[in-house]
Formats: C-alpha cells, structure tokens, sequence
C-alpha cells in the first residue's frame, strides 16, 4: 500500500479547510495518508477545527509564510512518503479520486510523468479549466492585454479546451498537485520567492526540464470551490499575481523576453483592466487595480534599493 503525504495550507479558510480534511478521513482510507495541515497565522479559528484529528498533523506557522513556503515546511515533515498531494483547502477528494491518480502513477504508462492532477469540479458542475501552457514572453503580453478572453489559444490557460480527455500538459494548477517525492527533492521543492502564484508553474517547468512531465486525468474528479481565501483580498492577490510573473520571467526568459514582461505588466495591462472594470460599471475593481499597482511599485522600489 503506497504512502501518500497530503499538505494543505491554510490561511483564514473558514470551514472549507475542515471540509478538505472530513474527505480525506472519509475518501482516503485506501492509502496509508499523513495529513499535514500548515496554518499560515489565520485568525478565523479555521486552523482549530482540524485540530486532534485522525492522522492529522497541524503546524502552526504563526505568520503568513506564502504558499510555496508553507508547502515545503509540510513536505519536509513527511520523510517516508512516496508521494506528496498539494491540495487545496477549499478543494475536496472525492470517492477513489486519489487512489486512481496514485495507481496511474504506479503503472507502465505514467513513465515519464512526475507530476498528476485530476478533473476538478466547481459548484456549478462545470469542469474548471486547470490546465496551462508554460508561459513565454509573448503568452504573458496576450494576457496582459486581456486578449487571451477573445482568443484564449493565445494565452497560457487552456481556456479553448473542453478538458474531457487525459493528456500530458504543460502543467496543472496548484489545487490538486500530485508529485513524486522523488522528484519534490530532486528539485528542492518549490522556489519560495513566489509567495503565492507561479509556484507550480516554476516547479512544473523546471520538472519538464528534467524529462518529468505532467498529466491530466480528465476521468478522475476531485471537487475545487475556485479562488480560494484569496478572494478576500482582490487588490493583493492581484499584487502577488503581478509580483510573481515578474519574477518568473525574471528567473525564466532572456533579457528581452523580461522586458517585454515588464513593459505589458507596467504599461498595457493597468490600462486594459482599469477600462474593462470601467466599461462594466465596477469602480471598486478600478480602486482595486491602483492599489495593487501601488503595493507592485513600492515593491519594486525595494527590490532597486
């Protein structure tokens, strides 16, 4: 029987993150599970109703330590596991999900293929569009531009696609992000210079770098409430969306690709979303983005210093 270490991080989730948990005690009794839950300082009370359950290890981090961060304290707690689920707190397993996403990992046919994620459902039933291109200079422009809504092909989400066949991807998204343990070490897990966003898709892209790709199994299904605590925090979730496609093209993209970050993020994309929220009579969205402009500049005027 495989060993399976699921890490979940926690800030301020309410009673989504004891949701997350009940489905794993009530769907993961086919696998030797560790549940590793790291509170990232939530102040909602969520982090004690997880608190002395079954094969449930909280770590109280007592600050918020970003996501890629707080991952990697709860992985580093899991040293026999053969692979490690990141899984979101406001996402749930479903009966046999993780089970079959281990088995396919387990077979001849996932060769190749470090990492897994699964068809993730939203409220509404709908299939969530959770695969992803790797980004290029050129992707993160249609995007920046808000182009990607009318030709979605152009951007890095895979927007155009139906998402009702397994195939190998680019990558997947965070919510539910089965690895390799193996493969977690091999890279020293996740670049804590991402705070949140952009940790897996810099994870997954330096896996593709060493031969290891990733797969979606649209058969499988996990559920996902979509935007998570984030959505608590409009104008810093996007800050911290800003911040971390810089610093992936930094890391990433030649200097002229990085320039050509720089110059859509700063110039185009403030432009297109202050006119898009004002051409649908949403101030607050306006306010919004020159807030997260404002925290981006500040930010960017430390890193010069």
């Amino acid at each position: 029987m495989r060993q399976v270490a699921i890490v979940i991080v926690n800030w301020n989730s309410g009673s989504q993150v004891r949701d997350c948990v009940d489905s794993i005690i009530l769907h993961g009794n086919q696998l030797r599970i560790s549940t590793i839950v790291v509170d990232n300082g939530s102040t909602d009370g969520s982090a004690d109703s997880v608190e002395g359950l079954r094969n449930v290890e909280l770590i109280r981090a007592g600050s918020n330590l970003g996501f890629a961060r707080a991952c990697n304290l709860g992985a580093s707690l899991a040293k026999d596991a053969e692979y490690l689920l990141f899984l979101n707190p406001d996402a749930m397993l479903e009966a046999g999900a993780l089970q079959r996403a281990v088995d396919f990992m387990d077979s001849a046919s996932s060769a190749g293929i470090g990492i897994c994620g699964v068809a993730l459902q939203e409220n509404s039933g709908h299939v969530a569009r959770s695969c992803a291109r790797f980004p290029s200079p050129w992707r993160l422009a249609v995007v920046a531009s808000g182009l990607d809504r009318v030709f979605p092909s152009l951007g890095t989400t895979m927007r155009e696609w139906d998402h009702e066949q397994s195939r190998r991807v680019d990558q997947v998204i965070g919510a539910f992000f089965l690895v390799r343990r193996a493969l977690f070490e091999a890279l020293n897990g996740f670049d804590e210079r991402f705070f949140v966003y952009f940790e897996e898709v810099d994870f997954a892209f330096r896996a593709s770098r060493r031969g290891m790709g990733t797969m979606f199994l649209a058969d499988i299904k996990a559920f996902h409430a979509g935007g998570g605590t984030s959505g608590q925090v409009k104008a810093r979730r996007l800050f911290y969306s800003l911040r971390s496609r810089i610093l992936y093209a930094r890391k990433h993209f030649s200097r002229m690709g990085y320039l050509l970050v720089i110059v859509t993020a700063f110039g185009l994309e403030p432009v297109a979303r202050s006119v898009n929220h004002l051409v649908r009579g949403q101030l607050v969205g306006v306010r919004e983005t020159l807030v997260a402009y404002r925290m981006l500049f500040d930010w960017v005027r430390g890193v010069e210093k």
